[in-house]
C-alpha cells in the first residue's frame, strides 16, 4: 500500500504525470498524451487528445473482459417488495437497446437529455445509454416541484425527456404526468418527447405525438454501439443551487471523470472488482452520479441502488437488512440517515438480526457529520466510519481518508487529509494564508484535479466569477473551515446563503422568492437553523401586505405549500412566523447572520449597522413561538 504523504505530493509536483499514469487503467479508444492543458485557466482540459466513452468503460469493456455474468446493478426496492439482479452482460444489452431508442428519436452525441425518473433501474439504463451515443445527460431529481423542473429544461434545451409513471413514498405514490406537464408548460424550450415507463402503482396518460411508451419503443429497438467522443466531451449537466436562487448547471467532462472515479474505487473506499459497494443517495445528486452509476461500474463492482428510506421501509433495521442480503462490503450515504436510524432505535436493537460481518466500512458525506452521530456509528456497526467531504463541483472526495492509499486516525469532526490531486488551504478576505488552527474560506490551488467541473452550461462568465475571481488561482468552496497541525481539515459552515436539508443543498434565496411570489407577503427572510435529524431547517420570516385580513395560521398555512409546490418537498419547509418588521442595516440589508445566531441560541453581538435594534426583540419573541431561539439555561 503507497505512502500518503507520497502520493498526495506527486500528484502536486507533476499532476500531469500523476493523473496519465492512472489513465492507463482505463479503456482509451485514443490513448492520450497529455495530461492537463491550463493555457485557458480556470477552464482546464484534462487528456484532451484522448478519446474515449464512459458507457463501453461501464459495461462493454467488463462483458469483454470476462465478467459478464457478474451481477452488476442490484435494485432493491422495499417500497415494491422487490428485487433484481441485472448481470454485466444483461444491463449492457438493456443499455445498447434503450440508446437505439433515443438514436431512434433523433438524439446524437452532444443533444441534451433530461431524466426525471425515481430509483428503479431504468434510470440507470437511461443514463448509460446516453453516455454511450455521446448524448450529454442531465438528471433532475424526482422530488422537484414543476417550476424547479422547468427552469432547468429553459437551461439545456433538452430534446427528450426520460420519466416514469410515478415514484413510491412510504404510504404514497408520487405521480409524475402532473409534474411534466406542469413544467412542459411553464418551460419556454421545446422538447420533442416524453419516452415513458409505465410503473404498475400509476398510470401515465399518454398524451398522442408527444408521449413513447419504453416497453413498445424497447421491444422495437435495435442496440447501438458505444461512439467514441473526445475526453473533454460533457458527459452530464448536473443542476446545484445558486445563492442567488438561479441554479447552476454543472459540466462533467467524459475522460476525467472516467479516469477519476476509477480510480477513487480502489483509493479512497478500498473496493476491487467483484465486491458490492451500496451509495445509499439519489441519483438525482451527485453521489447517485457517481457512486450509484459510474464510478462501482468503472471499477467492475456490483452496485445497489436502494429503493427506500433508512426508517419505515420497514423500520429502523432497513439498512442491516440490506447490507445483510446483498453482501455490502461499503456503505456509502449521509450523516442524516445515520441520525434517522439512532432516533427510532438508540440502542442498535435492529442490528442483533442481522449478520453485517461482511461490512468492512462506512463513508458518510453531504453534510458535515456531527462527532456523536460518528461515535454512535463507530460503537454499534464496529466499522471503520470515514467522513469525507466533496461538492456537486468537484464529483468526488476533496479530503478524505483514503483507505486505498494509507488508512488514518479518523478525527471526530473532521473529514481527514486533502485527497491526491487537490491542495486545501484556507485564505483570509484578502486571499492570505492564516495560521494553522485558524478559521478562514476553504480553496483550493488550480489546478483541479481530473473529474471535477469544467464549466457551468452556457455560463461561462459566471463558472469564472463565481468560483476563481475572489481568490485568483484558486478554486473557492464556498465553505470555511481551518487545518490543524497534522493537516486535518475541519469544514465548519457555509461562507453563503446555501442550506444544506438532510444533504440536500439548497437554496434560501429561491425559497423566498416562493414566499415573495405570494400576495400577502410584502417581505421576507429564510435562514438555516440546525436541526438534530436533517443538519438544517429553513425558517421563514415574513411581513404581510397592510390590509391583509387573513389569520396569520391560514397565511403560515399557505406559505408552507407555496415553498412545497415551487421547490419540492426536499426543502422540509415547515417553520414561518410572521412579523412586524425584520432588522436591517441603515443601507437596507436583512441581518441574516444576527438572525441564524438567535434562532440557533447561539451567541451574538448587538450589530453596529443595525437600522433599529428593537426590533429584535420583537423576531426573537417570534421565533421562540417556533421553539427556537431559545432563553439561555
Amino acid at each position: 500500500m503507497a505512502d500518503y504523504q507520497t502520493e498526495h505530493q506527486r500528484s502536486l509536483a507533476d499532476p500531469s504525470a500523476y493523473w496519465l499514469e492512472r489513465a492507463r487503467d482505463v479503456h482509451w479508444f485514443k490513448s492520450p498524451t497529455r495530461g492537463i492543458d491550463t493555457s485557458r485557466s480556470p477552464y482546464n482540459t484534462w487528456f484532451d487528445d484522448g478519446e474515449i466513452n464512459a458507457c463501453y468503460n461501464a459495461l462493454d469493456v467488463h462483458v469483454e473482459n470476462g465478467r459478464g455474468e457478474q451481477p452488476a446493478l442490484i435494485h432493491d426496492s422495499p417500497v415494491t417488495d422487490s428485487h433484481t439482479t441485472f448481470s454485466y452482460r444483461q444491463l449492457r444489452d438493456q443499455v445498447a437497446r434503450f440508446a437505439g431508442v433515443l438514436r431512434s428519436r433523433g438524439i446524437e452525441r452532444g443533444d441534451r437529455v433530461l431524466i426525471y425518473m425515481p430509483m428503479i433501474p431504468q434510470a440507470v439504463i437511461a443514463v448509460l445509454a446516453c453516455a454511450r451515443l455521446g448524448a450529454i445527460h442531465s438528471v433532475v431529481f424526482g422530488g422537484f416541484a414543476a417550476r424547479e423542473l422547468a427552469v432547468r429544461i429553459n437551461d439545456c434545451s433538452p430534446k427528450l425527456i426520460v420519466s416514469a409513471s410515478c415514484g413510491i413514498e412510504p404510504g404514497r405514490v408520487v405521480e409524475y404526468q402532473p409534474l411534466v406537464n406542469d413544467a412542459l408548460q411553464i418551460a419556454t424550450a421545446g422538447v420533442s418527447g416524453c419516452i415513458v415507463f409505465q410503473r404498475p402503482q400509476s398510470h401515465w396518460a399518454m398524451t398522442p405525438g408527444r408521449d413513447l411508451d419504453w416497453d413498445a419503443e424497447m421491444a422495437e429497438a435495435e442496440a447501438v454501439e458505444c461512439v467514441p467522443v473526445n475526453s473533454t466531451h460533457p458527459l452530464y449537466i448536473l443542476y446545484t443551487s445558486g445563492t442567488t436562487g438561479s441554479p447552476k448547471g454543472v459540466v462533467k467532462d467524459t475522460g476525467g471523470t472516467v479516469v477519476s472515479l476509477k480510480w477513487t474505487m480502489s483509493a479512497i473506499y478500498n473496493v476491487q472488482p467483484g465486491d458490492v459497494y451500496w451509495a445509499a443517495s439519489d441519483i438525482g445528486w451527485v453521489v447517485g452520479h457517481s457512486y450509484i452509476i459510474y464510478g462501482p461500474l468503472f471499477k467492475g463492482c456490483t452496485t445497489v441502488m436502494y429503493e427506500g428510506k433508512p426508517v419505515g421501509t420497514p423500520d429502523a433495521g432497513a439498512f442491516w437488512r440490506v447490507i445483510e442480503q446483498n453482501r455490502v462490503k461499503v456503505l456509502f450515504t449521509a450523516p442524516t440517515a445515520f441520525r434517522a436510524i439512532k432516533r427510532v432505535d438508540p440502542e442498535g436493537s435492529f442490528l442483533q438480526h442481522y449478520d453485517i460481518s461482511g461490512l468492512q466500512a462506512l463513508y458518510l458525506a453531504g453534510e458535515r457529520c456531527d462527532p456523536d452521530t460518528l461515535q454512535w456509528a463507530q460503537d454499534k456497526l464496529k466499522v471503520p466510519v470515514i467522513d469525507h467531504w466533496w461538492q456537486t463541483e468537484t464529483g468526488y472526495s476533496i479530503c478524505a481518508n483514503c483507505q486505498g492509499i494509507e488508512p488514518m486516525p479518523v478525527v471526530p469532526g473532521s473529514p481527514s487529509v486533502a485527497v491526491p490531486g487537490y491542495d486545501v488551504q484556507i485564505l483570509d478576505e484578502d486571499g492570505t494564508r492564516v495560521a494553522t488552527g485558524d478559521i478562514g474560506s476553504i480553496v483550493v490551488k488550480l489546478p483541479l484535479p481530473p473529474g471535477t467541473f469544467i464549466n457551468l452550461w452556457g455560463a461561462e462568465a459566471r463558472y469564472k466569477s463565481g468560483y476563481f475571481d475572489h481568490f485568483p488561482g484558486y478554486y473557492e468552496t464556498g465553505d470555511a473551515g481551518f487545518i490543524d497541525d497534522d493537516g486535518y481539515v475541519f469544514v465548519m459552515a457555509r461562507t453563503d446563503d446555501v442550506i444544506n436539508v438532510a444533504g440536500h443543498r439548497l437554496s434560501t434565496g429561491a425559497m423566498e422568492e416562493a414566499l415573495s411570489n405570494h400576495p400577502d407577503v410584502a417581505e421576507c427572510a429564510v435562514m438555516g437553523v440546525h436541526d438534530e435529524l436533517k443538519g438544517q431547517l429553513p425558517v421563514g420570516l415574513v411581513i404581510l401586505n397592510d390590509g391583509c385580513t387573513k389569520p396569520h395560521e391560514q397565511v403560515k398555512a399557505e406559505l408552507i405549500k407555496q415553498v412545497r409546490d415551487d421547490i419540492g418537498p426536499v426543502a422540509a419547509f415547515k417553520l414561518v412566523a410572521v412579523v412586524d418588521k425584520l432588522p436591517k442595516t441603515r443601507s437596507g440589508k436583512i441581518l441574516r447572520g444576527t438572525l441564524r445566531s438567535i434562532a440557533n441560541s447561539t451567541e451574538w453581538n448587538m450589530p453596529a449597522t443595525i437600522e433599529d435594534p428593537s426590533v429584535l426583540e420583537d423576531v426573537t419573541q417570534s421565533l421562540r413561538s417556533l421553539g427556537l431561539a431559545r432563553e439561555p439555561s
